[in-house]
């Protein structure tokens, strides 16, 4: 087999002068198979991927060779007729956000251009209300198509026609899982109901041809690390299922943080107080000083005002904020720039607590789980057991109680990775996302009560999960009033905790309303960005205050214990819903 034809791949083995990589391509030349060119990628890549980024820093001439290199290895596997990687299927489900999905799936064509490997498809499961969203999102889909990539569109009526084609006694023990949705009105079903119906769509698929795996995405996500950092995402995926007893594995991302803004209020506040205080010693005419080179990075959850509650050191002090306008200006016009993106903080925009990709050889990376963050995760065949749970209840955190749930049964078999990809809460021209639940926008103010009390419950469940996997759930089943106990348990520790961030929030914001009203102040020279900041304070007391909507639901005892019964019940059906759930799985 001397006559193989991969010149790149062969000049890369010769450059990286590793004996190990070197007896690697010997084997390869001797068998002439798809293993062994896969064991002499094992080898050769992650050697690659270090000189690419040498001393920290992305090497773009080095990227460039081994781009090439990973595209003639694919080109080489892709035309041999036993090709052993397992085919991908990406989902994104999408809500009304045509621009979101738009970039989403761009960002993928060009992942596909710069680093193929294997065969992809792309499925967008849409519960969109709009038409015009609707039709938008078919459109899209049929552009993927027509420019050679693999797309398919999943929407209403597919759904509707999977759940129809269950029995009654189905569709009525899975109803916590699938929903008991209005035909009329089959829309904005939750993100957690929509990837479970998804599931079904998923499931015969799964013994169709070669082996498969599953990629969940969110809509607002992008298929890189940074501004032009692709990583080799699939085939560190297909190896990493191909080597080990892998069932599920999550990555991260980087950008926006992934948390609701209803815990990270506190910090963000810390750090509008700290550049307002240091704007304030400035003048307004002088040169803008925030571009300089100290910017600190966000790692450790520093963008959570709970932190500790997940095992995070709280970082105990405000990040710099760095002006992103190119150009000579003056911090006049960085003040109201910066006044601008104020309200992209209801949507979930951090402007000061931003994660940044870091590269780390992967096997580094590699270790067990217990979060899935289910807007980048993966699995293989087995996984589709493993439906969001709670689906019904529609709380916040859906990913960290399944991961708990997942970790507590597989151990090693559930991994994350260091596989982020590029997180973009907002979009650019309309400084806000296209839709998110549990938000009210208005001409004036932003309300995040719906959002608050999802994420409230969604942590009083999280941390009850926590306590119920520690006396052997959901294997051993326990008894209705234990379980409602641990969540009482729980829910009252929790209100304590948010009643002192909220507390804290409102000391925060009537500290920046008395520095903005300093009529001694130059930016009341700019009145515009001023009203731009009160609006931003009326919409934190709209979501904080005492009279918010999300605040009363938080106190009352009535909501309380609807919402306790609602989540104990959904815990002693689970074990039914998963023996159910697994006669539907392949």
């Amino acid at each position: 087999m001397s006559d193989i034809a991969l010149p790149l791949l062969f000049d890369a083995v010769a450059g990286l002068a590793d004996p190990a990589v070197a007896n690697s391509l010997e084997a390869f030349r001797r068998d002439g198979t798809p293993p062994a060119l896969l064991a002499l990628c094992d080898l050769l890549f992650p050697g690659l991927e270090n000189a690419m980024w040498r001393d920290g820093r992305l090497d773009v001439e080095a990227l460039g060779r081994y781009q090439a290199v990973v595209r003639e290895a694919d080109e080489w596997l892709t035309g041999q007729p036993d090709d052993p990687r397992h085919e991908f299927l990406v989902v994104v489900p999408v809500a009304d956000r045509p621009r979101h999905l738009r970039a989403f799936l761009e960002s993928l064509y060009t992942l596909r251009q710069r680093f193929p490997w294997g065969a992809v498809t792309a499925l967008v499961a849409d519960d969109s209300g709009g038409r015009d969203n609707i039709a938008e999102n078919r459109r899209i889909v049929s552009d993927c198509r027509d420019r050679g990539l693999a797309a398919e569109y999943f929407g209403l009526e597919e759904q509707l026609k999977l759940l129809d084609a269950l029995d009654a006694d189905t569709r009525q023990a899975l109803a916590g899982v699938l929903g008991s949705h209005d035909r009329s009105r089959f829309w904005h079903k939750g993100a957690s109901n929509m990837r479970n119906i998804t599931y079904l769509e998923l499931a015969p698929r799964a013994g169709q041809g070669r082996e498969k795996l599953f990629w969940f995405a969110d809509s607002d996500q992008e298929f890189r690390a940074g501004d032009d950092c692709f990583l080799n995402y699939f085939y560190h995926l297909d190896r990493i299922f191909s080597r080990q007893p892998v069932t599920l594995l999550t990555g991260k991302v980087v950008g926006d943080p992934p948390v609701s803004p209803a815990v990270m209020a506190g910090n963000f506040l810390d750090d509008v107080l700290a550049f307002m205080r240091d704007l304030a010693a400035r003048q307004a005419a002088s040169t803008c000083a925030y571009h300089d080179d100290r910017e600190e990075k966000a790692d450790d959850a520093a963008y959570h005002d709970m932190a500790e509650l997940f095992g995070f050191q709280e970082k105990g002090h405000s990040f710099r904020y760095h002006c992103p306008l190119e150009g000579s200006h003056d911090h006049r016009r960085c003040f109201e720039a910066y006044a601008a993106r104020l309200g992209g903080f209801f949507d979930g925009e951090h402007l000061t607590r931003r994660t940044a990709y870091e590269y780390r050889p992967l096997a580094e990376t590699l270790v067990p789980a217990r979060t899935v963050y289910t807007g980048n995760y993966v699995f293989n065949r087995r996984g589709l057991a493993w439906f969001i749970p709670f689906a019904s209840l529609k709380l916040r955190m859906a990913g960290p109680v399944l991961g708990r749930m997942v970790a507590a049964e597989l151990g090693e078999g559930f991994v994350s990775a260091n596989l982020p990809m590029l997180h973009k809460r907002t979009v650019a021209e309309a400084g806000r996302s296209e839709f998110r639940p549990g938000i009210v926008h208005d001409e004036v103010l932003s309300d995040i009560s719906g959002e608050f009390e999802r994420q409230y419950y969604g942590d009083v469940m999280l941390f009850s999960m926590i306590r119920l996997t520690e006396q052997g759930y959901p294997a051993r089943e326990l008894a209705a009033q234990d379980i409602r106990q641990v969540l009482e348990d729980v829910e009252q520790d929790m209100r304590g905790r948010y009643e002192g961030k909220r507390r804290d929030i409102l000391s925060r914001t009537g500290q920046l309303r008395r520095l903005l009203e300093d009529e001694r102040q130059w930016w009341h020279q700019c009145p515009g960005a001023v009203e731009q900041l009160r609006r931003f304070m009326a919409s934190m007391e709209q979501s904080f205050g005492d009279r918010a909507r999300g605040v009363s639901l938080m106190r009352s005892a009535e909501h309380r214990d609807r919402r306790l019964a609602d989540m104990t019940h959904a815990l002693l059906a689970y074990r039914g819903e998963r023996a159910r759930w697994e006669r539907l799985m392949p």
